[in-house]
């Protein structure tokens, strides 16, 4: 037979190894000398767990568990997309398989397992995608193969990927195997979702937890395929693509692939931001510096920057509101490793923390999870967002009274002209205070609070209403009256302050047990719409056990919670119809046992007549008897 030509092609790789594409056409094949393209997370893809990045304590362990020959029959790989679930099973299941291994225990590459399990021909690996083929049928046939023992190598790898993704029925095939394979037999299962994989498949495996990629990492391996392909790259820009990436290093190969193929070869960090249509960092620090300086009108118009370039105006406030908590972060040292950035961004934010206040950050991330909770309800979103930036600028620099306060009453009109109308137009019509100065020698009568209301008619009809008994409650700010008009007001200001105080003290009225059940009855009477706190308050005995005090023993729980749902409306109406602030009711479930005896039908409804005063009430206008 006839050996068909072959084509040695560089291609790469992460350690740069030599790959063999072997073409079916004979002589006539048209060599190419120009190296096809292909996408960088395939092209630097590790081939080794040296070239793993980001996973350096399951990697040592996994190396670990080969060099001391302690293999387990099934490990499951979990974790989020793109961190090298997948790549770290088939190095594993090189390694071992590995004729010639390296000191350090990695695979060689060149022996004829290691080439063949590279091509992808090797009989020792299988591979078996469970998102497309999760039947029973296709399980079995995986452990029709299990039966078969390894033609060259140690063992026989069976990797199943995206594991989650198998049938009930599926999982129960495989559990046998499962547990009991071959001793030259690794299964090496791999997911994104842990949780729904049945307990069962958990508990015959080992389980490794793939972490996140971290940006610095990402950052270093990006430069370095940069280095490789001749791209200039600016370590912002690999900064965003990290971020964006979000700790999947597949994701950030593919993104950076399509930033240098936009930009060129030239991968800045305007082109970046540009490509990926990501809101640059200056618009967030320019827009707390607004926050800082309470500067409203700047802060207004950067957001309209922002929505002139397209942005969304909830992708604008989660990203403030991510902007914001980075600060909170960078305030002390030992939080400041949480930032997510490059160190050139990570000083930005360190610089604009330490201008701010360290509760001014709460309060910010509090205003714009407001704004984020109520965006989706709200009828002029626009509206919203530029009223959450205003209270944003007005945290370090509040607004004068009355305007500080949304519960504060907002003034009607001009304030100037209110001032000058209240002291000069109507003052003039005073005519009964000159004579109070001399009431201030006659304090006889403390009595009498209610005369005030008379002070008009006492320049009508003097002798009838005795000028010293009618000022008593004011007698502190009448002096003051006589020079400054407008000090009616703090006249009134003080009654009312003096009412207060009044109304402050406790009611301590004494409270008999028939006043107490009259209120009750009160209250279930005027509360008709309270179904289960009525109803249980008609079957309730309430006990006194103090001066002030009562309890209140109920059937059950359901009838504890309809108390305790309702007990601030029912003590404050009881408080007030017995003119007493201290009383206190406390209920309690009966915990004795209730003896559960079957009454004849006769006795049975005798019995719901007496608990249930209604039912008789009605028995009786009706004129009805029991037979």
């Amino acid at each position: 037979m006839q050996s068909l030509p072959t084509k040695i092609v560089n291609t790469g790789v992460a350690e740069h190894k030599n790959v063999v594409y072997l073409h079916p056409e004979p002589v006539f094949l048209q060599m190419n000398d120009q190296t096809p393209y292909i996408v960088s997370a395939r092209k630097y893809r590790p081939a080794t767990f040296k070239t793993v990045v980001g996973q350096r304590a399951l990697t040592a362990t996994l190396k670990n568990a080969i060099d001391s020959h302690r293999l387990a029959q099934a490990y499951l790989f979990c974790g989020p997309r793109g961190v090298g679930k997948t790549s770290c099973a088939r190095i594993f299941a090189k390694t071992i398989n590995c004729l010639s291994p390296t000191p350090d225990g990695e695979a060689c590459g060149q022996c004829e397992s290691c080439r063949a399990i590279e091509l992808g021909n090797s009989f020792n690996l299988v591979e078996l995608d469970a998102a497309s083929n999760n039947s029973v049928d296709d399980i079995r046939s995986i452990t029709e193969q299990v039966n078969v023992p390894p033609q060259s190598g140690q063992y026989r790898v069976f990797i199943i990927d995206e594991v989650h993704m198998l049938s009930n029925a599926a999982f129960n095939a495989f559990l046998k195997t499962l547990e009991e394979p071959p001793k030259y037999v690794v299964f090496i299962l791999a997911t994104t979702e842990k949780h729904k994989v049945i307990p069962t498949i958990l508990s015959r495996c080992q389980i490794y937890d793939f972490k996140r990629i971290t940006v610095n990492d990402i950052i270093d391996h990006l430069e370095y395929v940069a280095g490789v392909e001749g791209i200039k790259t600016d370590r912002d820009a690999l900064g965003v693509i990290a971020l964006k990436a979000d700790g999947a290093m597949r994701d950030a190969l593919s993104i950076f692939d399509q930033v240098a193929a936009s930009s060129r070869g030239d991968v800045t960090y305007a082109n970046t931001i540009e490509n990926l249509n990501v809101l640059d960092y200056d618009f967030y620090f320019r827009l707390v510096d607004a926050f800082r300086k309470g500067d409203i009108p700047s802060a207004l118009l950067i957001y309209k920057e922002i929505r002139d370039k397209g942005f969304d105006s909830l992708f604008f406030v989660n990203g403030l509101a991510a902007h914001i908590r980075d600060l909170m972060v960078a305030v002390d040292p030992r939080t400041a490793g949480l930032l997510e950035t490059s160190e050139e961004v990570s000083k930005k934010y360190v610089e604009q923390a330490a201008s701010l206040p360290v509760q001014w950050h709460y309060a910010a991330v509090k205003l714009l999870g407001d704004c984020d909770l109520n965006y989706r309800t709200a009828t002029s979103k626009r509206l919203l967002v530029e009223v959450t930036l205003i209270r944003l600028c007005q945290l370090l620099k509040p607004a004068t009274p009355p305007f500080d306060s949304l519960d504060r009453p907002m003034p009607l009109g001009d304030p100037t002209k209110e001032r000058k109308a209240a002291t000069s137009p109507q003052q003039p019509a005073q005519p009964s205070q000159p004579a109070q100065p001399m009431q201030a020698s006659q304090p006889t009568q403390p009595s009498q609070p209610a005369q005030p209301a008379h002070i008009p008619q006492s320049t009508q009809q003097p002798p009838r209403q005795p000028q010293p008994q009618q000022p008593q409650p004011a007698q502190p700010p009448r002096p003051r009256t006589t020079n400054r008009p407008s000090t009616f007001r703090l006249s009134d200001s003080a009654q009312n302050a003096a009412a207060s105080a009044r109304s402050l003290e406790h009611r301590t009225n004494p409270i008999s047990h028939e006043q107490f059940m009259q209120a009750w009855e009160e209250f279930i009477a005027r509360n008709p719409s309270l179904h289960i706190l009525v109803n249980t308050m008609r079957s309730a005995h309430p006990e006194k056990e103090g001066e002030f005090a009562y309890r209140i023993i109920v059937d059950h729980p359901a009838q504890l919670q309809a108390f305790e749902l309702s007990m601030p409306k029912l003590l404050e109406y009881l408080r007030d119809a017995l003119q007493n602030d201290l009383l206190t009711i406390k209920v309690e479930v009966n915990s004795s046992p209730v003896e559960n005896k079957q009454l004849p039908p006769k006795e049975f409804l005798r019995q719901i007549i007496t608990d249930n005063p209604a039912m008789a009430n009605f028995l009786k206008e009706i004129d009805g008897e029991l037979v």
